[in-house]
């Protein structure tokens, strides 16, 4: 199968690459930044995907199934410019894959979509609705990318979509949001909450996308790891110390002292679950993880060792 990955020089991009090389597919790879060490057998495009030479690829190259992961975090892009490229970039991808015959659109979310409330049910199911844009404001592009992405289900019947919300990805590429608020030797949480979290290896999240791809998934799916374990033992596991912060002073700290900087909207996800329940994902693919939830820190660990 021929497949477009939207986002490929990420360092998890470089894994989906190489999954998708491994299961024997040709595997095109758009992205702004350049991927200089690319396998010869990954054909690399740079441009933003909402102009022009980006449609000249899905136009000439006929992808037969586009991945798409070209979104970006609060961590990275101020407000205006994460809408510019999350929610504008996933439109027009939506718009080539519909132009120029593309029949599998695979869009890749955030578990984080269904947000972190004391309210909120311990398990999250497809159903659920985004609570995020109220309880992580900072996460409303994202959002809104993964909701726009979902419509194409019925504005686009011909294209197969599948929207996948994965939980933390962990491991030794140190990519995504998980192990950026892990990265420092101190990692601070909230006085008198140790909520359940949820990861997944890196290489277990890239074999999902694989698998939902041959298997011409179409709709909305969760993909979660092992079992999520309390957050004071994440930290750690992984070698880190933990520091309880009273909430009062938490955002006075934060991006301090070598705590890394969270934005407010953050504080809920660190003192509430966010655990989806992924079963229909397992069922339709056969997926279990190959790693562990042990076997997971270890590798972020390993390499990552701030001391």
């Amino acid at each position: 199968m021929k497949v477009l990955v939207t986002g490929i020089s990420s360092r998890f991009g470089h894994l989906v690459a190489q999954e998708l090389l491994q299961g024997d597919h040709q595997v095109l790879g758009v992205d702004r930044r350049p991927w200089p060490d690319a396998p010869a057998e990954v054909e690399m495009f740079r441009g933003d995907i909402r102009k022009r030479p980006v449609e000249d690829v899905f136009r000439t190259w006929k992808p037969e199934a586009v991945i798409h992961m070209a979104t970006v975090t609060h961590l990275a892009r101020r407000m205006r410019e994460r809408y510019r490229i999350n929610l504008g970039g996933t439109r027009a991808v939506v718009d080539h894959c519909q132009c120029y015959g593309v029949k599998q659109l695979l869009f890749v979310g955030r578990h984080t979509f269904y947000g972190a409330d004391a309210e909120s049910p311990l398990y999250h199911t497809e159903a659920e609705p985004p609570m995020a844009v109220t309880t992580f404001p900072e996460l409303a592009d994202l959002v809104a990318a993964d909701l726009f992405a979902g419509t194409a289900l019925w504005r686009v019947p011909e294209l197969d979509t599948v929207v996948l919300r994965l939980a933390y990805v962990l491991g030794p590429a140190r990519h995504g949001t998980l192990c950026s608020y892990l990265r420092g030797p101190r990692v601070p949480t909230v006085l008198g909450f140790d909520p359940l979290f949820q990861f997944l290896h890196e290489r277990d999240a890239a074999r999902a996308l694989r698998l939902a791809l041959e298997h011409r998934l179409r709709g909305v799916f969760n993909v979660a790891g092992p079992q999520p374990i309390p957050l004071s033992t994440l930290i750690r596991a992984t070698g880190r110390r933990n520091v309880p912060v009273p909430q009062p002073l938490f955002h006075r700290v934060t991006g301090r002292f070598g705590l890394p900087h969270l934005p407010r909207g953050a504080v809920n996800h660190i003192k509430y679950p966010v655990v989806v329940d992924d079963g229909s994902f397992r069922e339709a693919t056969g997926y279990t993880p190959e790693y562990d939830e042990v076997q997971t820190m270890e590798s972020f660990r390993v390499v990552a060792d701030p001391f």
